[in-house]
C-alpha cells in the first residue's frame, strides 16, 4: 500500500507538471486577484497555470484586517461575489461585509473547479524575455529560494505572464531591473507604493490594471506597486475587480 500512495502523487504530480510546462497564461501570485483572474480566465477554456509561492493560495485576504477573520467590499462587486456563492452582509454606506476564510475557500475551489491548475510552495523567479517579449516564467522550489541555495530552475512557456504577486510587484520590478527596459508606467519604471489613501487606491487599482510590458500584465496590489498608487488595506472590492479586468484584458489580447 505504501508503495502505491506514494507512486499515485509522483505519477499524477508529474503528469500535471509536465501537462503544464507550456500554458495560454501563467500566473505569478495566488492571491485573490490572481485567483479571480484565474478563475475568469479558465472559465473562458484558456489553459492557466497559477503558482503560488505559500504553502496555501490566498494572499492576506486569510487573515482579514490585524487577524480579524472579516473583510470588506463595495456593494457594487456583489454580482461577483453572487457568482462565485460568497455569503456577504450588507453594511453602511454601500458597503459589505465578508468572512475571510469562507472568501478565501470560495475563490480557490472555483478557480481551481473552473479548470485553473495551481502550483504551491513554487516561486515564480524571473521571466523569459524573448525577442523583447515576455514569453514565459522561470519556477524553483520555495524551500530553495528561502534556502539560498544555487538549484537551477524549470521554464515554463506561456503567451502571456501576469504578475499578481502584490504589493512586491516581483516580476516586473524584476523585468525592469535585470533587462533596463522601459515598463508602460509614467515613468517607465516600477514606481512603487504609495502610502494607504482607501478610496483613491481602490478606484486606481483597477485604472492601473494593464499591460505593462510585451507579455507581461499586473492585477491587484503589483498594479499599484508598478504604477506609484496608494495601498488599501482590508478591502478587497478593487482587488477582484482588477482580477476580473485583467482576464477579459488577456483574453481578448489572446484572441486577437
Amino acid at each position: 500500500m505504501e508503495q502505491i500512495v506514494s507512486s499515485g502523487i509522483v505519477d499524477s504530480y508529474f503528469k500535471k507538471l509536465k501537462e503544464h510546462l507550456s500554458v495560454d497564461v501563467a500566473i505569478a501570485g495566488g492571491g485573490p486577484s490572481g485567483m479571480i483572474a484565474a478563475y475568469y480566465l479558465a472559465k473562458e477554456g484558456v489553459k492557466i497555470a497559477l503558482f503560488e509561492r505559500n504553502l496555501s493560495p490566498g494572499g492576506g485576504m486569510w487573515g482579514g484586517a490585524m487577524m480579524f477573520n472579516e473583510i470588506m467590499v463595495q456593494k457594487e462587486v456583489a454580482h461577483i461575489l453572487d457568482e462565485l456563492n460568497i455569503t456577504y452582509q450588507e453594511y453602511e454606506n454601500d458597503y459589505c461585509t465578508i468572512d475571510s476564510v469562507h472568501a478565501t475557500s470560495s475563490l480557490i475551489y472555483h478557480a481551481s473547479k473552473a479548470g485553473a491548475k495551481f502550483f504551491n510552495c513554487t516561486s515564480v523567479e524571473d521571466v523569459v524575455l524573448l525577442d523583447n517579449k515576455v514569453s514565459g516564467v522561470v519556477i524553483n522550489w520555495t524551500p530553495i529560494e528561502h534556502a539560498r541555495w544555487h538549484v537551477d530552475p524549470l521554464i515554463i512557456k506561456a503567451k502571456a505572464v501576469l504578475d499578481a504577486t502584490g504589493h512586491d510587484c516581483y516580476l516586473a520590478k524584476t523585468l525592469e531591473e535585470k533587462n533596463d527596459v522601459k515598463l508602460n508606467t509614467q515613468t517607465g519604471n516600477t514606481i512603487g507604493e504609495s502610502s494607504m489613501a482607501v478610496d483613491i487606491a481602490e478606484r486606481t487599482i483597477v485604472k492601473n490594471t494593464k499591460e505593462v510590458y510585451p507579455g507581461l500584465y499586473v492585477s491587484g496590489m503589483a498594479c499599484n506597486g508598478v504604477c506609484g498608487g496608494h495601498r488599501m488595506g482590508p478591502i478587497f472590492g478593487g482587488m477582484l475587480l482588477s482580477g476580473k479586468k485583467i482576464a477579459e484584458i488577456i483574453i481578448k489580447k489572446l484572441n486577437d
